[in-house]
């Protein structure tokens, strides 16, 4: 399983960036896909995750980006994206990707994920 992170840089606040997530090696659309970020110091955090199409195909937010940021997949291409508007300075970190087969209430928890990208660096120049 390879799940490849892309579409990271710098930008200014405000700015806007999208990034994606390549899967090969398993049944894309079988698995909620996630989006998880680290910031410099800080712990790995939650920020969406694009529950499986199986199980309804919701979203899911952080409230920290909760109507800046949306998720949305094309199952077709296996590919996962993460449309990022209004960047804040605090948004600077490393954006993970990861892939989760386990039940729908689990998908916050960065533990319940099995496969993850490499991450990909957004950084956001105030």
């Amino acid at each position: 399983v390879q799940l490849q992170a892309s579409g990271g840089g710098t930008v200014q606040a405000g700015g806007s960036l999208r990034l994606s997530c390549a899967a090969s090696g398993l049944t894309f659309r079988t698995y909620h896909m996630g989006w998880f970020r680290q910031g410099p110091g800080l712990e790995r955090e939650f920020v969406g995750t694009s529950i499986r199409p199986g199980s309804g195909g919701s979203t899911y937010y952080a409230d920290s980006v909760k109507g800046r940021f949306t998720i949305s997949r094309d199952n077709s291409k296996n590919t996962m994206y993460l449309q990022m508007n209004n960047l804040r300075s605090e948004d600077t970190a490393v954006y993970y990707c990861a892939a989760s087969s386990v039940a729908l209430s689990g998908t916050t928890y960065a533990r319940n994920y099995n496969y993850w990208g490499q991450g990909t660096q957004v950084t956001v120049s105030s």
